[in-house]
Order: structure tokens, then sequence, then C-alpha cells
């Protein structure tokens, strides 16, 4: 789908639909380029069909907006009642944690964790079950990001993270043991920021029995040449020996995608084979590393007890920073000898099928997941609760009437939520969820939750190529700036990014008054809101940054501007390079030697006449276990 400025549309629409936006005129004669691209570069058969679709989606966005602003006055009322509530602060808080971010329900206060509005509050609560009315139910903050991806500032001080996730690891051992860690990690922030804390997290008292750490969002990524996979997981591998893990021993680094599933298989099978029910399993991780989904995933798959699916709430998953503020569990199911057979039978067979042989509501998903990723994953279950048929309640009395009644419905029956008994979880094994460790010097805490979405890719990052000339500029939105200073030939720089960030092309000369201009404006897009949203937005820093280049194809390093993205510079051998770096202030700059992708620039398709842009190109997805067609 395109995705550009409104201002734009009508233009590109009546051009080239899979062309880039850019202003006429190169960036060496004093004028700027802005690049807008699809995420792929279509077939020449798709031209005309491209321009179709950008039409009908222009006309479907016109109808929307007419509607939008036809209901405007009543769905800004609803919102506000949504958003406010009313508190009551004579009520004393329930004891019960919200089922979506483990917070303490109460009707206190709008601003803390675990708010409920005091008539939704009472309505669940002054029942026949009491407090207990309130089990299953989440809080106002979850609600809006379920239903309406909107966050609610509360004040909650980063602090309050790290003592949840260090008095859990600190309890004392239970069944004999310490717990395993499951360290979960974002490939695109490597190296993470956050590994180093974990032995401080853990303390000298309470040793974890193992760390198996998972590198996460690999779909993100394109493969840039054959084994970029084993490339990954060694550069994971070498951030935690960097970081001197003493206390807990690294079991195993594996690497996954639990949004689209690659690799969850292998995870699962992983830890039913060495940590089988020893003890507690815990996920701990910075913030936006997946924690939650990958809660989701595992409560849903062969790792969690069948019937916990019934009786376990899945966590809340959004974009913004710190979801989860306490812990979230569900208990891990006995591998025993039999259930490992069978769910190795089921793997097998299920790697045996083609796309062909799904089922439609296979198709359809798949087709959806290919989307969003590069790498695809098929996560089943092989144990699965066996449920008592349906009694049909027949009631003679609510049924007859007489000649002068109309008929009457029985009336439904509460469907009563399921409970675990105390036997089932006296000598439980419990996979928590603990909340995000909250980054530092990190671009996405200063950024408001309509402008996190924009910033953090959600689907498969397509990587845009642009060759420079020394005295030119590189933004990658208003969050990062990259000025080539000093060199004697042209140089490749490719941003990895999300899709939704513009990148603009400027010259050394012009930079400083188009940042200045159009910084807060929806040229840049990120941050919006105009000179007042720039005022209080802190300023570019520069750092300077010398490389040496060591061949066309290969990237020497990557400037990693914060958690907004990174450019990778490729370089003629021997080619020195002065380049200075900006991001905002007191957020972290980074140079990463060797480069997490080094091939990543010869993903590009053919290079735009008149213009520092080359042609964007997706490379296609791959399903992890589902055996390939065979090609006649």
């Amino acid at each position: 789908m395109l995705r550009v400025a409104p201002v734009l549309l009508t233009r590109l629409v009546r051009a080239r639909p899979w062309a880039p936006v850019w202003r006429r005129g190169s960036a060496t004669s004093g004028e700027e380029e802005q690049f807008v691209f699809l995420e792929y570069e279509p077939e020449p058969g798709e031209a005309a069909a491209a321009e179709a679709a950008a039409a009908a989606a222009a006309a479907a966005a016109a109808a929307a907006a007419r509607r939008e602003r036809k209901a405007e006055p009543g769905k800004k009322r609803r919102e506000r009642r949504s958003v406010v509530g009313t508190p009551d602060p004579s009520v004393l808080p329930s004891g019960v944690s919200c089922s979506g971010c483990g917070a303490e329900l109460h009707c206190r206060d709008g601003a803390a964790p675990g708010f409920v509005p005091a008539e939704k509050y009472r309505s669940l609560s002054e029942g026949p079950a009491g407090v207990a009315g309130l089990r299953g139910a989440v809080c106002q903050r979850c609600w809006l990001l379920a239903h309406y991806g909107r966050a609610l500032r509360l004040r909650l001080p980063p602090e309050q993270h790290r003592e949840v996730v260090s008095a859990a690891l600190r309890r004392p051992p239970r069944h004999g043991r310490g717990p395993l860690l499951l360290y979960l990690l974002d490939v695109l922030e490597l190296p993470d920021p956050v590994l180093p804390q974990l032995p401080a997290l853990l303390g000298p008292d309470v040793p974890a029995a193992g760390l198996l750490v998972v590198g996460n969002k690999v779909d993100l990524l394109p493969a840039d040449s054959p084994g970029h996979l084993g490339r990954l997981r060694q550069r994971v591998a070498a951030a935690c020996a960097e970081v001197g893990l003493h206390g807990a021993p690294v079991v195993d680094v594996r690497l996954v995608s639990a949004k689209t599933g690659f690799g969850m298989e292998g995870l699962i099978s992983r830890l039913q084979r060495s940590w089988k029910c020893a003890g507690d399993v815990y996920l701990v991780g910075a913030t936006n590393s997946g924690k939650s989904t990958l809660f989701n995933a595992l409560l849903r798959s062969d790792y969690c007890k069948s019937r916990a699916t019934d009786a376990v709430n899945r966590a809340t998953v959004s974009p913004w920073p710190g979801t989860t503020l306490n812990l979230l569990k569900f208990p891990i199911i006995n591998p025993t000898c039999d259930r490992i057979f069978r769910r190795q039978e089921r793997l097998k067979e299920e790697a045996t099928k083609t796309e062909d042989e799904l089922s439609s509501e296979e198709k359809k998903y798949l087709k959806h997941l290919k989307k969003q990723g590069y790498l695809v994953g098929r996560v089943g279950r092989t144990f699965q609760r066996l449920k008592s048929s349906s009694v049909i309640d027949f009631d003679p009395d609510m049924l007859s009437y007489s000649i002068d009644e109309d008929p009457r419905d029985s009336p439904r029956k509460h469907e009563e939520r399921e409970e675990f008994t105390h036997n089932e979880v006296k000598d439980a094994r419990w996979c928590f969820d603990t909340p995000g460790i909250i980054k530092e010097n990190c671009v996405l805490n200063l950024l408001t939750d309509e402008e996190v979405k924009l910033v953090l890719p959600t689907s498969a990052i397509v990587p845009r190529t642009f060759i420079l000339k020394p005295g030119m500029v590189l933004f990658l939105a208003a969050l990062g700036r990259v000025d080539y200073l000093q060199g004697e030939k042209p140089a490749w720089f490719t941003v990895v990014a999300s899709n939704l960030l513009p990148v603009h092309i400027s010259t050394l000369s012009n930079a400083d008054a188009f940042y200045e201009e159009r910084a807060g404006q929806e040229l840049l897009k990120v941050p919006m809101g105009g000179e007042e949203r720039m005022k209080e937005f802190p300023p570019l820093v520069p750092q300077d940054i010398t490389l040496k280049g060591i061949g066309p194809t290969e990237a020497v390093a990557d400037i990693k501007l914060s958690s907004a993205g990174w450019v990778a510079v490729t370089a003629h051998k021997e080619e020195k390079l002065l380049l200075r770096a900006y991001t905002p202030k007191d957020t972290r700059l980074m140079l990463r030697e060797p480069p997490l992708l080094p091939y990543i620039s010869t993903i590009r398709g053919a290079r735009i006449a008149g213009t520092a842009a080359y042609r964007t190109r997706k490379p296609p997805s791959l399903v992890e276990n589902l055996k390939t067609r065979e090609r006649r």
C-alpha cells in the first residue's frame, strides 16, 4: 500500500504508481529531494492495477473522511467518556490484577496503573461474586490500547519497572532450584542496552539456573546474503559474551519472530528438551522487545497446559513502551515422553505439507503473515482440551404461553469463567511475563503514542539506498541526520528503518535552514505538531565519524540513530570518509562495527535518473515449516 502525504497523493497517482516522490532538481544544485517509497517495486504488468488501486484508495479515504466529519461531535463525546471516566477515592483497591498488564484494579485515581471507571468497577464488583467479579477484566489503559490503539500517560517512574522485575527474580527458589531466564532482545537494537543490567537485577543471593537468550523480530530484516541468520545469531551470542553474565550460564541462543511464528516451534522444543518442567521461567527484556507477544504465542502453544488457554487471558500488546506493569503467568505443561513423541509426530506431518494442502483459513492467515514479515512459521497445538458436548437446557414453563401472551425467551445464563483447582496449581511450574525495562537515552521516550506508531516498524523493512557525494545530507524524518563531509568518491547510504518514516536528501549549505523550517511539519512527519511541538523537542546534537571503505558491495559500519533506525555506509575499498551524524540531545547515537547486515546495499533496484535514490526492492517471504512446491 502506498503511504504518502495527502498533498502529494494526487500528483503521484497521475505519474507512475511505483515511482518515489521527489522535488525536481538534484541536491547538488541546491534543491532538496524527498523520497517516499512503496514497500516493493512491482512487476511491469502491475502498473495499471496499482494505479487503479491507488485511485480507489483515495476515493475510499475521501468517503471515510466525510463520514467521520458527520459523526465527529458524537465521536468526541464517546472518546471523552472512555478516556476520563469517574474515579472514586473512597473505594479500596480490589487485590485483583488486570488480565492485560498485571496492575491491581481500582477506581481511586484515573492517572494510576490499573484504573477502571467507578461505574464499571461497581457493576463488576457489587454482584454475587463480589470482588471476584473483576477477574478477567482489564483496566482502562489496556482497553484503550486494544480497541483504539491509544496509550494513556501514567505516573509510573522507570525505576518501578526494575523493582518489580528484580523482586520477582530474587524470590526464594521454588521446587529446589532457581528459575530459567528467557531473555528477549530486539535484534534491531543490537547491542541490547538492557542486557548489561541483568546481573544487577538478579542479585548475588538467588542466582538463576540458566539463561536462554532469544533474538526477536528477525522477520523484519531482509536476507542480505545467504547465511544471514547465522551471522545474526553470532552477533547475539557475542553481545552476551561482552556483557559477561557470570551468575546465569547461557543455555542457548535462538532467533525467532514472536509475531509471525518463525522459530517458535524450535524454541518450544528446546525448552522442553533442556529445561523440561524443572522450575519456573521468567520472560525478561527491554520495553518493545516483544515479550507480551511471545507470552501470548507460548500461551497458545504446546508449552502451556491445554486447559490454561481458557483460564488465562492474553497479555495486552501495543507499540507503547511499558505496556506490562506487573507479572502475568500461565502454567507450563509437563513434557512427558508420550507428549514429546506425539508432538514430534505432528511436526513431521506438518513439515510434509505444501501450501496447496492447507485449509482456506490457513492460507488466508499465511498470506497475512507474509505481508507482515520476511520469515514466517506455523505454530500449532498437539494437545487439545476435550470439551464436553453442550447440553440443551429445556424449560417447558418458559416456552409455554397462552393466546394472550407473547413467547418469552429464556434468559441467558451467566457464563462462569474457567478457574484452576488447587490440585492443578499447587505444584505447577509457571511462565511469567515481567514488565519491560525502560531503555535510557532512547528517542522513543521523547515521542507521543502516535509518533511511536510511525517510528517502530511493524512490517517487513524495505531498505532504501542512496548514493551521496561529499557535501550532501541525509535526513531520517526529523529524528536523525547524516552529513557526508569529506571523501574522494560517492558512497552508498542504506536506510534501515520503519517504512513510514520519510527520507530527505539535501545539501550541506541548505540543511540547517531546511530543518528549522520543516521540523514538526508533514514533510518530515516525526515529530508532528508544528512549532509548539518542536519547542519542547530537544535539538539535534552532532557526532563526527571517520570510516574507511572495504568495497562497493559490503558496508563498513552502521550509524545507529537511537531506536529510530540506522544507516549502513558502503564505500569503495580504502576510501576514507568523514561523516557527521546527529540525534536528539540525550539520546544514544552509536557506530556499529561490523554492521548487522553487511550486504544490505545490494538489495536495491535500478538507479532513478536525476536523483540520488535507487528503486526499492522487497525480497520474497520464506515459510519455515512448510514444504516448498515443486516447480515443473
